[in-house]
């Protein structure tokens, strides 16, 4: 008898399948002597939409919301619905024991699975694989340690509820505002409090009112110093910062009052988990978090390099102590200089908080596997992301930074100058981490004395206006909506990348600010809806759903009363709105105006009535193809000689020749190994002639 392995997608099935010893591949599973593994594509099964319910609800009506079914029941997805088919013919194969759970590791995972199991009728028993890495020794060691599927009830319960949730008030919503206003506006569970807080941060920059303040800052001596009083270093009023600065003036010297020396440290930080991995990564390299979530996924499956990534725990499992020493092996040829100081320690984590089970959930945090890198394999995209993750983790091997802070207070007429040196005593993990900014000691605050006399030079007295708050970055709204729990580490780049796309919300120059539709949006919807407040309750009733201790029954139907007062109170509402980016041209099949949208390849004009749906390019279609001056995408044209690429700023042109895929370093070594198995007449020849061969067949 054999076992029907599930995974989520076919790169990680095939990985199960080679550590399990599955060699007879078929298109849509791999089967060998115990395990027959097969593969979802993301999800194959979702939740009936309306017009599966009735046919009426093909065409959108306001008085037929809100649509709230009795049962919520589930479809096959037609484009994928093959694989689901597959899946089913091998689910009654009568040489199975049982099914494996080998999907994601996480709610949605745990979704994938069970209604793909609920839509094929399983009936016997199930085991769930937890791992929390894709490498070999990971999978053979899940394998031995398989949990009964029972133990992740109330895991599958809180996605469901969530899917439903998500499903009745989203597209509920959806629609009502869409048809009330006659233009596709999207909300949402979480979008909406999303777009909530970047509009309250705009109302906030543009009620912002610029004043004038002054500071005065003078050289004492060998010392930079600022005028300070209770902590306040900018004056509001002019005739005081003068005269001020007058009664300074008069002044020759400034007498020390007070040296304050105090040696600190700084703790190693904890290794990331997803959340703090994307704000890193938008504020050092621009990352949005949609990228770094994707390149990260690509190190984790791809790769092996890394941990689980969907998680929001920045702590370790004591049991994985003794983990440490394959994995600082495995980075000894990348990162030698980093790991041979820690070695000499015998790869003794100096950071022993770092290990607490109580604050590990489903998944520890993110760090290196024991998987060996090859630097050179990676783009440099996926180099920057692992590398960032790969110190983090070895700061826990390095001592804490540590720094004297020295306070040097001045008196002159009266008045207070205050000069502040850092001076570093041991760089600790910042030798590594790439973060030591603090200024270098300065030697001659060694010498100083208090009651010492020093010569003023440099008095400057400086006119400034107070700023406005910035907008928010990716790396902020994250911030943000993790300490209102809206949405989770694994569904908050997909929100704003929902934002970005329905054009509620655009980005410039890093920052995220709403658009004329976004703006009208915020103002249609229902005050509770906005409010993060409400989703952050329903996201903590969720978790408390996946731990056993909440109520699903009672949480939806929460739900389905809240649909009914939100639809109830657009149909009602008296509101208008104005679609921003109608324009002057008229559609040439219905008359009604187009519409002007932005995407990813241009802009495009959309006939403004819904029924209709003409649409047309305005800018040529941009291709991935970079202009080889000013490196933006080029436009892709068809001509009398076929396609070619033009640079609109460069006006450069490029035929569209058909190029050559290059073959990676990791495939040229993935190839070599394998030819040197099939073909021992490789052992006779030299490693180049080798390659070559391998490589000719491949092409």
């Amino acid at each position: 008898m054999k076992s029907l392995v599930l995974a989520e997608k076919p790169s990680v099935a095939r990985d199960i399948a080679r550590v399990l010893g599955c060699k007879q591949i078929n298109k849509n599973f791999i089967e060998g002597p115990k395990y027959i593994v097969t593969w979802a594509l993301g999800h194959l099964v979702e939740l009936k939409m309306p017009e599966d319910y009735d046919k009426q609800y093909r065409t959108w009506r306001l008085e037929d919301l809100p649509i709230i079914p009795k049962h919520m029941g589930l479809k096959t997805i037609r484009k994928t619905s093959h694989q689901f088919k597959a899946i089913e013919r091998l689910s009654k194969r009568k040489d199975l024991k049982d099914l494996v759970i080998a999907t994601d590791a996480g709610r949605e995972g745990e979704l994938v699975a069970r209604w793909i199991i609920e839509r094929i009728h399983w009936k016997k028993p199930i085991k769930r694989l937890w791992i929390s890495s894709q490498t070999d020794r990971a999978i053979r060691d899940g394998f031995k340690q398989l949990k009964p599927a029972k133990q992740y009830d109330n895991l599958y319960q809180s996605a469901v509820c969530r899917a439903e949730a998500d499903w009745l008030i989203g597209l509920n919503v959806t629609r009502a505002l869409t048809t009330k206003y006659d233009d596709p506006l999207s909300a949402g569970r979480v979008q909406t409090p999303t777009l909530s807080m970047i509009l309250e941060r705009e109302k906030d920059i543009q009620s912002f009112k610029p004043q004038e303040y002054w500071t005065i800052t003078a050289k004492f001596g060998p010392l930079q110093t600022a005028w300070e009083r209770n902590g306040e270093k900018r004056i509001f009023d002019q005739k005081k910062a003068q005269a001020i600065h007058d009664k300074i003036q008069s002044e020759q010297k400034g007498t020390i009052k007070d040296i304050h020396r105090k040696e600190k440290n700084e703790q190693q930080p904890l290794p990331y988990d997803l959340t703090e991995l994307q704000r890193d990564a938008n504020r050092r390299f621009g990352f949005s978090a949609k990228k770094t979530l994707n390149t990260l996924q690509r190190l984790y499956e791809h790769y092996k390099l890394v941990t689980y990534p969907r998680t929001d725990s920045r702590y370790l499992t004591r049991d994985m102590e003794q983990t440490m020493a394959d994995r600082l092996k495995a980075l000894s040829s990348a990162y030698k200089a980093e790991v041979q100081p820690i070695l000499k320690q015998k790869g003794k984590v100096a950071a022993k908080k770092v290990f607490n089970d109580a604050k590990v959930t489903d998944h520890h945090a993110i760090i290196p596997t024991d998987e060996t890198p090859f630097i050179g394999d990676l783009t440099n995209d996926e180099r920057k992301l692992y590398d960032i993750i790969v110190r983090r983790f070895l700061a826990l091997f390095y001592p804490p930074y540590q720094y004297a802070s020295i306070q040097v207070t001045i008196g002159a007429e009266g008045e207070t100058f205050v000069a502040r040196e850092t001076v570093v005593l041991d760089k600790g993990f910042k030798a590594i981490t790439g973060k030591d900014e603090e200024k270098a000691a300065n030697e001659q605050l060694n010498h100083l004395k208090k009651g010492q006399a020093l010569a003023i030079k440099d008095l400057m007295l400086d006119k400034r206006l107070t700023e406005p708050p910035n907008r928010y970055t990716e790396a902020d709204l994250l911030s943000r909506m993790e300490k209102y729990g809206l949405g989770t580490p694994a569904t908050r780049a997909d929100i704003i990348e929902k934002l970005l796309s329905s054009q509620a919300v655009d980005r410039n120059n890093g920052r995220l600010f709403p658009t004329p539709k976004g703006k009208q949006l915020i103002d249609l919807v229902n005050d509770e809806l906005k409010s993060p407040e409400l989703t952050a309750r329903w996201e903590r009733q969720l978790e408390d759903i996946a731990r056993g201790k909440g109520n699903a029954k009672a949480f939806l139907g929460n739900i389905r009363k809240q649909t009914k007062l939100l639809v109830s109170e657009i149909k009602a509402s008296n509101k208008s709105y104005r679609a921003h980016n109608l324009t002057g041209s008229k559609c040439p099949e219905c008359g009604s105006l187009m519409k002007e949208i932005k995407g990813k390849d241009g802009r495009i004009l959309v006939c403004s009535n819904r029924e209709c749906g003409h649409r047309k390019r305005k800018d040529p279609k941009l291709s991935n193809r970079r202009c080889p001056q000013c490196h933006k995408r080029m436009e892709i044209h068809k001509g009398d000689a076929g396609l070619y690429f033009q640079c609109r700023n460069c006006n450069i042109v490029e035929k569209a020749d058909k190029q050559k895929r290059t073959v990676t370093k990791r495939e040229e070594r993935q190839l070599l190994k394998k030819y040197s198995k099939q073909n021992d007449s490789f052992a006779n020849n030299s490693l180049a002639d080798a390659l070559k061969s391998a490589l000719k067949e491949k092409n």
